[in-house]
């Protein structure tokens, strides 16, 4: 394993592990690796000092880092759990990139969603991805007819 300190093009400084050079070149060319702060994806090795042992002292071998803990569950907007505080910056910009896939890849439909999913659901209208809004009621009613929902946290938009 070899441990690189990296930058993004936006000058957030992180680190990472990989099992040689060739495997970060690989990632990074390929986009993933990517920024934990704002998602980027154009990451470049760090100038780092090379771990010479002095003469005659033998090389502590380094550990990987132990996994870092899971961030706790962000609750959806209009949630009755209150948040514990500010949402940490890697989690909020998954959440943005998250946003952003579902806005590209999927149809707006609006405060109609529960009823343009019932559509669906029925063969009345063509399958397709769709996001829109739903109250805690239409939601909990569309799991019971057997539509599968699922609820999402809403970020701003990373860029605005």
């Amino acid at each position: 394993m070899i441990h690189y300190d990296l930058r993004c093009s936006a000058g957030h400084e992180f680190d990472g592990w990989f099992k040689d050079s060739a495997a970060f070149d690989k990632q990074a060319k390929a986009g993933f690796v990517e920024c934990p702060v704002c998602g980027g994806t154009e990451v470049s090795k760090r100038l780092m000092a090379p771990a010479i042992p002095k003469k005659g002292r033998t090389r502590v071998k380094e550990a990987p880092p132990a996994p870092a803990p899971a961030a706790p569950p962000v609750p959806a907007p209009g949630a009755t759990q209150a948040a514990a505080g500010p949402v940490p910056a890697q989690v909020l910009a998954l959440l943005q990139r998250m946003r952003a896939e579902v806005e590209k890849n999927c149809d707006y439909v609006g405060k109609e969603f529960a009823e343009e999913a019932r559509k669906m659901h029925r063969g009345e209208s063509d399958r397709r991805g769709i996001y829109g809004e739903a109250s805690d009621s239409d939601a909990a009613a569309l799991q019971e007819e057997g539509i599968e929902v699922a609820r999402l946290p809403w970020v701003p938009r990373a860029d605005g």
